[in-house]
Protein backbone atom coordinates (compact mmCIF):
# COMPACT_ATOMS: atom_id res chain seq x y z
CA UNK A 1 0.00 0.00 0.00
CA UNK A 2 0.99 3.57 -1.03
CA UNK A 3 0.50 5.92 1.68
CA UNK A 4 0.29 9.66 1.89
CA UNK A 5 0.12 11.71 5.07
CA UNK A 6 0.24 15.26 5.17
CA UNK A 7 0.16 17.91 7.82
CA UNK A 8 1.50 21.15 9.12
CA UNK A 9 4.42 21.24 11.65
CA UNK A 10 4.25 19.88 14.99
CA UNK A 11 0.27 18.60 13.80
CA UNK A 12 1.23 14.59 14.46
CA UNK A 13 1.74 13.24 11.10
CA UNK A 14 5.46 11.94 11.64
CA UNK A 15 4.05 10.12 14.73
CA UNK A 16 1.16 9.07 12.34
CA UNK A 17 3.17 7.31 9.84
CA UNK A 18 5.30 5.98 12.67
CA UNK A 19 2.71 4.10 13.87
CA UNK A 20 1.49 2.73 10.70
CA UNK A 21 4.76 1.77 9.38
CA UNK A 22 5.29 -0.08 13.41
CA UNK A 23 1.84 -1.43 13.41
CA UNK A 24 2.71 -2.81 9.29
CA UNK A 25 4.46 -5.76 10.98
CA UNK A 26 7.15 -5.52 8.27
CA UNK A 27 10.69 -4.61 8.87
CA UNK A 28 10.94 -0.88 8.34
CA UNK A 29 13.90 1.23 6.78
CA UNK A 30 13.04 5.27 7.58
CA UNK A 31 14.32 7.52 4.56
CA UNK A 32 15.36 10.60 6.27
CA UNK A 33 15.61 13.51 3.64
CA UNK A 34 16.66 16.65 6.56
CA UNK A 35 19.95 17.95 5.92
CA UNK A 36 20.83 18.95 9.79
CA UNK A 37 22.49 22.09 9.00
CA UNK A 38 21.96 23.89 12.15
CA UNK A 39 21.60 23.65 15.75
CA UNK A 40 17.61 23.79 15.64
CA UNK A 41 17.17 21.17 12.31
CA UNK A 42 19.51 18.74 14.02
CA UNK A 43 17.52 18.75 17.28
CA UNK A 44 14.81 17.89 15.58
CA UNK A 45 16.56 14.93 13.54
CA UNK A 46 17.53 14.40 17.14
CA UNK A 47 13.54 13.99 18.44
CA UNK A 48 12.89 12.11 15.63
CA UNK A 49 15.78 9.84 16.24
CA UNK A 50 14.84 8.97 19.95
CA UNK A 51 11.14 7.97 18.98
CA UNK A 52 12.05 5.56 16.24
CA UNK A 53 12.46 1.66 17.24
CA UNK A 54 16.11 0.77 17.37
CA UNK A 55 15.64 -2.04 15.15
CA UNK A 56 14.69 0.34 12.05
CA UNK A 57 17.34 0.73 9.60
CA UNK A 58 17.88 4.09 8.56
CA UNK A 59 18.51 5.90 4.74
CA UNK A 60 19.72 9.46 4.62
CA UNK A 61 19.21 10.61 0.83
CA UNK A 62 18.55 14.43 0.74
CA UNK A 63 18.09 14.30 -3.24
CA UNK A 64 17.75 10.84 -4.64
CA UNK A 65 14.66 9.86 -3.36
CA UNK A 66 13.05 7.42 -6.32
CA UNK A 67 16.88 6.03 -6.01
CA UNK A 68 16.80 4.62 -3.05
CA UNK A 69 13.26 3.76 -2.84
CA UNK A 70 13.69 1.48 -5.72
CA UNK A 71 17.20 0.17 -4.64
CA UNK A 72 15.39 -0.41 -0.82
CA UNK A 73 11.39 -1.63 -1.39
CA UNK A 74 10.41 -4.82 -1.00
CA UNK A 75 7.47 -7.06 -0.77
CA UNK A 76 8.86 -7.71 3.19
CA UNK A 77 10.00 -4.32 4.03
CA UNK A 78 7.49 -0.70 5.42
CA UNK A 79 9.29 2.39 3.60
CA UNK A 80 8.46 5.36 5.41
CA UNK A 81 9.83 8.90 3.73
CA UNK A 82 9.86 11.80 6.30
CA UNK A 83 9.76 14.25 4.55
CA UNK A 84 8.96 14.93 1.22
CA UNK A 85 8.63 18.73 1.43
CA UNK A 86 12.50 18.90 3.29
CA UNK A 87 13.41 16.80 -0.10
CA UNK A 88 11.44 19.12 -2.56
CA UNK A 89 13.74 22.09 -0.51
CA UNK A 90 17.15 20.60 -1.13
CA UNK A 91 16.17 20.23 -4.53
CA UNK A 92 14.77 24.18 -5.27
CA UNK A 93 18.00 25.54 -2.75
CA UNK A 94 20.31 23.36 -6.03
CA UNK A 95 18.74 26.16 -8.35
CA UNK A 96 18.57 23.46 -10.61
CA UNK A 97 14.78 23.72 -12.35
CA UNK A 98 16.19 20.40 -14.63
CA UNK A 99 16.98 18.72 -11.85
CA UNK A 100 14.10 19.26 -9.82
CA UNK A 101 11.96 18.16 -12.32
CA UNK A 102 13.82 14.57 -13.38
CA UNK A 103 14.03 13.72 -9.28
CA UNK A 104 10.47 14.64 -9.39
CA UNK A 105 9.28 12.71 -12.37
CA UNK A 106 11.56 9.92 -11.06
CA UNK A 107 9.89 9.77 -7.91
CA UNK A 108 6.12 9.46 -9.46
CA UNK A 109 7.05 7.17 -12.12
CA UNK A 110 8.48 4.83 -9.96
CA UNK A 111 5.82 4.81 -7.58
CA UNK A 112 3.59 2.32 -9.02
CA UNK A 113 6.30 -0.42 -9.33
CA UNK A 114 7.30 -0.39 -5.45
CA UNK A 115 6.79 -3.55 -3.58
CA UNK A 116 5.60 -3.45 0.42
CA UNK A 117 4.28 -0.78 2.18
CA UNK A 118 5.80 2.74 1.37
CA UNK A 119 4.36 5.50 3.69
CA UNK A 120 5.37 9.00 2.75
CA UNK A 121 5.42 12.42 5.02
CA UNK A 122 4.81 15.84 3.62
CA UNK A 123 4.24 19.51 5.12
CA UNK A 124 0.80 20.75 3.66
CA UNK A 125 1.88 24.36 3.46
CA UNK A 126 -0.59 25.60 0.89
CA UNK A 127 -3.37 26.63 3.43
CA UNK A 128 -2.20 29.75 4.37
CA UNK A 129 -1.58 33.21 2.87
CA UNK A 130 0.08 33.59 -0.26
CA UNK A 131 3.89 33.85 1.01
CA UNK A 132 6.32 37.11 0.18
CA UNK A 133 9.21 36.19 -2.29
CA UNK A 134 9.52 34.19 -5.41
CA UNK A 135 11.35 31.53 -3.80
CA UNK A 136 8.55 31.14 -0.92
CA UNK A 137 5.55 30.85 -3.35
CA UNK A 138 6.99 29.05 -5.84
CA UNK A 139 8.16 26.74 -2.83
CA UNK A 140 4.24 26.40 -1.71
CA UNK A 141 3.70 25.89 -5.85
CA UNK A 142 5.92 22.97 -6.22
CA UNK A 143 4.61 21.31 -2.89
CA UNK A 144 0.88 21.60 -3.70
CA UNK A 145 1.44 20.30 -7.41
CA UNK A 146 3.57 17.25 -6.18
CA UNK A 147 0.86 16.61 -3.08
CA UNK A 148 -1.96 16.47 -6.29
CA UNK A 149 0.00 14.15 -7.89
CA UNK A 150 1.10 11.59 -5.35
CA UNK A 151 -2.86 12.15 -3.82
CA UNK A 152 -3.44 10.54 -7.27
CA UNK A 153 -1.16 7.28 -6.95
CA UNK A 154 -2.05 6.75 -3.30
CA UNK A 155 -4.30 4.22 -2.24
CA UNK A 156 -4.58 6.53 1.42
CA UNK A 157 -3.97 9.99 1.81
CA UNK A 158 -4.30 11.21 5.22
CA UNK A 159 -4.47 15.13 6.79
CA UNK A 160 -3.35 15.54 10.48
CA UNK A 161 -4.55 18.29 12.45
CA UNK A 162 -3.63 18.39 16.13
CA UNK A 163 -2.56 14.40 16.31
CA UNK A 164 -5.53 13.57 14.45
CA UNK A 165 -6.05 11.45 11.06
CA UNK A 166 -8.37 13.02 8.74
CA UNK A 167 -8.68 10.52 6.23
CA UNK A 168 -9.11 12.13 2.43
CA UNK A 169 -8.69 8.84 0.69
CA UNK A 170 -9.04 5.02 1.02
CA UNK A 171 -9.22 3.23 4.32
CA UNK A 172 -10.11 5.38 7.06
CA UNK A 173 -7.72 4.78 9.94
Amino acid sequence: MLQLILGGARSGKSRLAEKLAFDSGLAVTYIATSQPLDGEMSARVAHHRERRPPEWALIEEPLELARVLRETARAERCLLVDCLTLWLTNLLMLDSPERLAQEREALLDCLASLPGEIVLVSNETGMGVVPLGELTRRYVDEAGWLHQALAERCQRVVLTVAGLPLTLKGTAL
